[in-house]
């Protein structure tokens, strides 16, 4: 099922003030509820959970940047 552009802007926009507001709240509640690592092996957490929201998202992110294909 292919989303239309703007379907995808509004998704993404919704992604990016919602849902990723949200996400890292979880995540640093999560990180924090373990005993403390060491600050390298938290700075690579951090960086992987940084990362890891995006694999599953990159459908609606991809192309927003571009004029309208539909227009």
């Amino acid at each position: 099922m292919a989303l239309r552009y703007k379907t995808r802007k509004r998704l993404a926009l919704l992604i990016l003030v919602v849902a990723l507001p949200l996400y890292i709240i979880v995540a640093l509640n999560v990180v924090s509820a373990f005993e403390r690592p060491s600050i390298l092996v938290e700075l690579l957490i951090y960086v992987g959970l940084g990362v890891i929201w995006a694999f599953p998202l990159k459908f609606v992110f991809k192309g927003i940047g571009q004029p309208d294909p539909d227009a």
